[in-house]
């Protein structure tokens, strides 16, 4: 599986196992380790190297980390780092936001090592408790599509291997795994859906209900790209750029698929700098189309403003970017226009 992974991704020439301790990335270490004493993959040279992350969120991490690190060494691999993280929770969750300091320390590893990939050990296990929990987000094609077996530099080889079978794996190698008690704690929306939700499902429904959200999760992948390439070829061939903001013309928006309309009016968010708009921020911006007249604004995450310029508008002013009579910061004056085109503005920065 991982020798597969490794093909895929071009027969890297430096690996770094990311390595918690917990036995997901232990076997992962092992495996890796095997490829690392024989010097190659497939014939093409290969190193292995790791990076233990201390996240500092529990007593005794220190020694967790200390003690991983010698293990790993021990499985012969080189170099092995210890990186120490804080983790700010400001505006994020706690979970989120140790995600971000980890593979901040993750990137930072691989570039000090000279790594062309960072090996993780997430299992079908993992992928499909992150699809439950992109349902009960309510969330889009994105989101249920779930972990991605190759994204940049982050190879997940273990997708199709269940969480017990990393755990036959540190058997038969005599390691003694740490597991992290965050996995179980019901604090957590995913320890929830890892110790209650999925063994319930799979209880009540039958075996095979995680393979079945890994399924879907792949097969949603092949969608989401689709329709992300195709989304992406559409905003490049509509935008029209001013200065700051940038426009699209409604006619041609009107007339896209919706699938792809709403994807368009999130990138085109996103190129003035704002984040991605949840679903009721798009509808609140797509409405903006059914209107007479110039209409907005509509403010999406990230500090976006959003609004429609009609047509009359457009012809009667000498800057179509800008709105020809002023009102309140951000208003739009009125009129009567058939179609015109939506603006995407970036805020103003407050005055000092």
């Amino acid at each position: 599986m991982l020798q597969d992974a490794l093909a895929q991704a071009g027969y890297p020439r430096h690996l770094l196992v990311a390595c918690s301790g917990g036995p997901d990335s232990l076997a992962l270490a092992a495996v890796a380790a095997y490829f690392a004493r024989r010097g190659h993959v497939g014939g093409h040279s290969v190193t292995v190297g790791a990076v233990v992350v201390d996240h500092q969120l529990q007593e005794g991490s220190a020694h967790v980390a200390a003690e991983t690190a010698r293990v790993l060494q021990e499985l012969g691999l080189a170099p092995v780092d210890i990186r120490t993280v804080t983790v700010d929770g400001t505006g994020l969750g706690p979970e989120a936001a140790a995600r971000e300091a980890r593979h901040a320390a993750l990137e930072a590893a691989a570039q000090d090592q000279g790594a062309d990939a960072i090996l993780l050990g997430h299992t079908l296990d993992d992928q499909a408790e992150q699809v439950l929990l992109g349902l009960a987000r309510g969330s889009g094609t994105r989101s249920l599509a779930g972990m991605r077996p190759v994204r940049g530099k982050l190879l997940r080889p273990f997708l199709g291997l269940r969480r017990a079978d990393t755990e036959e794996i540190c058997a038969v190698e005599e390691l003694d795994p740490w597991h992290d008690p965050s996995n179980s704690d019901p604090a957590f929306a995913r320890s929830r859906t890892r110790v209650e939700v999925l063994p319930h499902l799979e209880e009540k429904l039958g075996p095979g209900v995680a393979e079945s959200l890994a399924r879907t999760a792949s097969i949603l992948q092949l969608d989401a790209d689709y329709l992300e390439d195709v989304a992406e070829s559409t905003f490049a061939s509509l935008v029209e750029r001013n200065g700051l903001e940038l426009s699209l013309p409604e006619d041609a928006l009107r007339g896209l698929a919706p699938a792809i309309r709403f994807r368009v009016i999130a990138k085109a968010a996103a190129d003035v700098g704002g984040q991605q708009p949840s679903y009721q921020r798009l509808l609140a911006a797509e409405a903006l189309l059914r209107r007479q007249g110039s209409a907005g604004p509509v403010e999406l995450p990230g500090g976006v403003s959003v609004y429609r310029l009609s047509l009359a508008q457009r012809e009667g002013s000498k800057d179509a970017g800008v709105p020809a009579a002023q009102g309140s910061p951000g208003s739009v004056p009125r009129g009567g226009a058939r179609c015109g085109k939506l603006v995407f503005r970036p805020q103003k920065p407050p005055a000092k």
